[in-house]
């Protein structure tokens, strides 16, 4: 076999890198000088039985895998989803404080959470129903999995961080630590005075 010319180089290297098929025209229009479609029909033998073949569909051209093998390339991906900021509040409350009930969630948080918040949580293995408390109405209880405990790389609850991990992570920026007559946001801090 003969090796392939310049012209028969650029279109398949125009082909792989194309997002969408190119047709004759658009070919040529890269190209240049040549003869596209001779360059084309060497193409099409040359990939002719192998992994990825040269295609035609109506007046465009471009590679795809061969289709007795696009069974291979069909896999369940999982997509990662990312939590609300609602979600990671409601499950660092859970998972510092259960088993906790909605009312309690909502309490903490200062405002109410939706449905969808716990069953996201409840979906991704990280909470579940722990029971019920034994108060008037019989609340559901939440609380963490081991699923939860192996995502975060946690051996048990215990090991979540404290505050003063968080703190030394900056993740906390109490306002008991800022300087008095700083502001945060609309407010100037003002440091109580216990000494009356």
């Amino acid at each position: 076999m003969t090796p392939p010319d310049d012209i028969v180089r650029a279109v398949e290297a125009l082909l792989f890198a194309s997002t969408e098929p190119l047709s004759l025209d658009s070919l040529r229009a890269y190209v240049g000088g040549g003869d596209v479609r001779a360059a084309l029909e060497r193409l099409e033998a040359d990939y002719a039985g192998r992994g990825v073949a040269l295609v035609r569909r109506g007046d465009r051209w471009h590679f795809q895998t061969a289709s007795d093998l696009a069974h291979l390339l069909r896999r369940d991906r999982e997509e990662p989803r990312r939590l609300s900021r609602a979600g990671v509040e409601t499950l660092a409350i859970i998972a510092y404080h259960e088993p906790v009930t909605r009312a309690e969630i909502e309490a903490i948080r200062g405002v109410q959470i939706s449905k969808g918040t716990l069953d996201v949580l409840m979906e991704a293995g990280w909470v579940r129903p722990a029971g019920r408390r034994e108060v008037p109405g019989r609340p559901l209880l939440y609380a963490t999995t081991p699923a939860f405990l192996a995502h975060f790389g946690l051996a048990s609850r215990r090991d979540l961080p404290g505050l003063d991990d968080l703190r030394a992570a900056g993740l906390l920026d109490p306002v008991d630590l800022m300087p008095e007559g700083a502001h945060v946001g609309a407010f100037a801090v003002e440091k109580d005075d216990d000494s009356d």
